[in-house]
């Protein structure tokens, strides 16, 4: 199964460990997130469940998005993701997903939209060192030359040049649950995390975790 829930980012701290050393982690305030959808082998052509945060008030809502939060009866919810599940896995309409689900000391990869930073040159954008900086140098932070001629007449695609930078959809892999409060349903995880405070984040059970 791919175990996961929504969450939004509160920001950063530091928690103490056992030995007094100083921990960097991200709050996330997770879930609780409610099932609002199961789908099947025999009609949809995969089992998931798609799972629901936040909350939306009901005259923000067209009438098709509503119908579906109606067969559920739970409230309306602002956010919607999908997760796989497994075969033996069993989920009903309306159940609710807590932080309870992880633990201390698991791995876990953290999918968010990245801090937009605009139009960007390939100096910020790709860490290209630039040119002189003195006087006379006609040439500080341009890409410079990009190898095309006669042949192939263009510039191959891919080539690292100015753009937009951030603002897509990140994936941190393997940080790992230095925390979880039940009680007011925070997560604590150990080092920072894709996006900026508010922004909503998908916790999910890491695919590439070390020893499995």
């Amino acid at each position: 199964m791919s175990k996961g829930i929504l969450g939004k980012k509160i920001g950063m701290t530091q928690i103490f460990g056992q030995n007094g050393q100083a921990i960097p982690v991200t709050v996330i305030e997770a879930g609780p997130c409610v099932v609002v959808q199961t789908k099947t082998l025999n009609k949809d052509g995969y089992r998931a469940i798609q799972i629901g945060f936040g909350d939306k008030k009901e005259k923000k809502l067209n009438r098709p998005t509503k119908g579906h939060f109606d067969k559920v009866k739970a409230g309306y919810k602002k956010y919607l993701a999908e997760l796989l599940v497994g075969k033996d896995e069993k989920f009903e309409l309306g159940q609710l997903i807590t932080v309870d689900i992880f633990s201390e000391g698991e791995k876990t990869d953290v999918v968010g939209v990245s801090k937009g930073k605009g139009f960007a040159g390939v100096v910020k954008r790709w860490g290209f060192a630039g040119g002189p900086a003195s006087h006379g140098s006609h040439f500080h932070r341009a890409p410079g030359a990009v190898g095309m001629c006669a042949t192939p007449s263009r510039v191959l695609k891919g080539k690292k040049l100015p753009g937009r930078m951030g603002g897509k959809r990140v994936t941190t892999q393997n940080i790992e649950v230095a925390k979880v409060d039940k009680e007011r349903n925070l997560l604590l995880l150990r080092g920072s995390v894709p996006g900026a405070n508010g922004n909503l984040v998908l916790i999910k059970n890491a695919i590439k975790a070390s020893g499995k």
